[in-house]
């Protein structure tokens, strides 16, 4: 199958093109280089060091015999995304080019302007593009689990039925997102939808939960084919800081008591997922929605969780929480749809065992303790008066 994967430089993307190389599809990918200009407009870096894409699209084509089409520019730019769907022909696309940080767009009004513009309004290009070049390209679009917040009632796998006085009907999962970030998303959900019931898209839709992880059996095979680690405050999750803490000697720093809990999944099991749904594809003006997941943890089950795997002492210390979110809540998620396809999932246990502890290890000398800290407060872009 042709796939083109967009965002195919980023932490996600990346490994994605090549488990979906590694299986025999033709795979382009393409990128805009934006996630490596915000690490530069941040001051910091990924904690394991990354190639430029031209190293690693050779890397993989020495070390795998495997070829890769790159394309570079940007989905806010409509005629280059029609260009590129007309020359490339994919069958289907993964979607990963978006601004994936909620403390970076709620950082100030610009930050925030930014990322509902590139989010959404890059993928009205793409929607666009599909449906007047071919509607039959299986859209696969990476959504969030934040989409739906922490709602009192269980969360279903993005429909909803209801029933209201007397009548019933079918109808997408009431969103209640936490920043500006998730909240493109739901944008995003709301439009391709839309997109689904009048121009007949076909699109999958995964609500994905928090990643952890940082190999794939493809990236180990060659050091220049490394994704990310990123572990600072704004694009960082708080795996990735507790690990590098616990490493480091530090506390491990749990905003407010730890109650907030959240969806998580291995790395490995993403871009098995992007896999399963990329081959069995969604029908013709089906908007289909997976909740991307095997596991959920409160942030200060998952310090605990690090505590016990790791070789020696742990201590924690709790911080003011930046965001404005609920400290104890309700979170029971459905997440059939990717295990009915034939998901085997990790767990976050083995996985900070197996590798996440020695990687760390690895790059401690690469660490920026100040970058660990947080810096942006939910209600800190406001302007007084």
């Amino acid at each position: 199958m042709r796939v083109l994967v967009l965002g195919g430089d980023g932490y996600l993307g990346w490994p994605t093109a090549l488990h979906l190389s590694d299986r025999d599809h033709e795979v382009a990918v393409l990128d805009n280089f934006a996630r490596r200009g915000y690490d530069t407009e941040l001051g910091v870096q990924s904690l394991v060091p990354i190639q430029d894409l031209d190293t690693r699209v050779a890397a993989w084509q020495e070390v795998s015999g495997r070829q890769l089409t790159q394309y570079t520019g940007d989905l806010m730019d409509a005629d280059f995304v029609y260009q590129v769907l007309r020359e490339f022909r994919p069958e289907a696309i993964v979607h990963f080019a978006e601004q994936r940080a909620a403390p970076y767009s709620m950082i100030d009004r610009a930050h925030a302007v930014y990322t509902q513009q590139n989010n959404v309004i890059g993928t009205l290009n793409l929607m666009y593009a599909i449906a007047e070049i071919d509607p039959g390209i299986h859209l696969v679009k990476l959504g969030t689990m934040g989409e739906y917040g922490t709602p009192n009632i269980d969360i279903e796998e993005g429909w909803l039925e209801v029933e209201h006085n007397g009548r019933k009907d079918r109808m997408l999962y009431p969103k209640k997102p936490g920043s500006f970030y998730h909240l493109s998303k739901v944008h995003d959900s709301h439009n391709l939808e839309f997109g689904c019931r009048i121009w007949g898209l076909r699109v999958t839709d995964l609500n994905q939960g928090v990643v952890y992880g940082q190999q794939t059996p493809q990236t180990v095979q060659d050091p220049r084919l490394a994704t990310r680690f990123d572990y600072d405050a704004v694009f960082g999750t708080v795996l990735n800081r507790f690990v590098i803490q616990a490493v480091l000697g530090e506390p491990l720093t749990i905003y407010g008591e730890g109650g907030q809990t959240r969806g998580v999944l291995d790395i490995r099991d993403t871009v098995e997922c992007v896999r399963l749904a990329v081959e069995n594809p969604a029908d013709a003006g089906e908007f289909r929605v997976f909740n991307q997941m095997t596991e959920s943890f409160s942030v200060a089950q998952i310090a605990q969780t690090v505590a016990e795997c790791f070789p020696g002492p742990v201590q924690v210390e709790h911080l003011e929480n930046p965001r404005v979110e609920q400290a104890e809540h309700y979170y029971n998620v459905k997440h059939t749809g990717l295990v009915g396809l034939g998901l085997q999932p990790h767990l976050l246990s083995e996985t900070l065992i197996e590798s996440m502890f020695d990687i760390v290890s690895a790059n401690k000398d690469r660490v920026d303790l100040a970058a660990l800290l947080p810096t942006v407060r939910w209600r800190g872009g406001l302007k007084d008066g």
